[in-house]
């Protein structure tokens, strides 16, 4: 696990670095170097605290992905959600290739700022829920939480990924890239009422918390 943490720092450059720049077609795209190193920093940090203070939740965090789901509807939900976030980091980059859009320097410092307060409540829900998996899935002897972010909205997790959406065009220097938002923010809407029936067949206490909480995502609205 200590050799994984150490290794993803340079291997989320190059995975997150490889999409961006061959569509931007140069390196000299400072918005991509920045983004990359908050998001890569933000990912580490994230880790070790988990393996500190939640090694079990960490574990089950790690696996992620289309083919670490048990349902073939969480599986298209998945492979739908991973390509839009390649698709974002293409079309920055082919943004920042051809000059479609400009972003002042304030707005790119705001979606790092976004990427870094998304990690923040990734860190602090994984913290709060013990059960937190990356899959659709019940942990052993699970049970509702309900208390910190989860006395908030339901899916505090999928709240953090909103704010990942909407920071990475930004950071990126792409106007254009965020209409992929819509469609990202759609599938992931899938994923979360799809979740719910799940957890309302499965999880005792479920529709209590639901009658207790009443917004998913965001506070107020929905």
């Amino acid at each position: 696990m200590k050799i994984r943490m150490i290794t993803a720092f340079p291997s989320l450059f190059f995975i997150l670095g490889a999409p961006t720049f061959l569509a931007a077609w140069t390196f000299d795209y400072w918005q991509a170097w920045v983004f990359l190193t908050v998001f890569s920093t933000a990912t580490v940090i994230h880790g070790l605290i988990l393996w500190k203070y939640a090694p079990d939740v960490l574990m089950r965090r790690m696996k992620a992905g289309p083919t670490a789901e048990k349902r073939p509807v969480q599986r298209i939900i998945m492979t739908g959600i991973t390509v839009s976030f390649i698709l974002f980091l293409v079309l920055c980059g082919l943004d920042h290739r051809f000059g479609w859009s400009r972003v002042p320097l304030v707005a790119v410092i705001f979606g790092n700022f976004l990427i870094a307060l998304s990690f923040y409540v990734f860190t602090k829900v994984c913290l709060e829920n013990t059960f937190a998996s990356a899959t659709i899935e019940l942990a052993e002897n699970q049970s509702v939480v309900s208390t910190g972010m989860y006395g908030v909205v339901r899916h505090p997790m999928y709240s953090g990924a909103l704010l990942l959406m909407l920071g990475i065009p930004l950071a990126l220097g792409s106007l254009w890239s965020a209409l992929l938002i819509v469609v990202a923010v759609a599938i992931l809407n899938w994923r979360i009422i799809d979740e719910e029936k799940f957890l309302l067949t499965h999880l005792n206490g479920y529709q209590e918390y639901c009658n207790k909480v009443k917004y998913r995502l965001i506070p107020g609205l929905y």
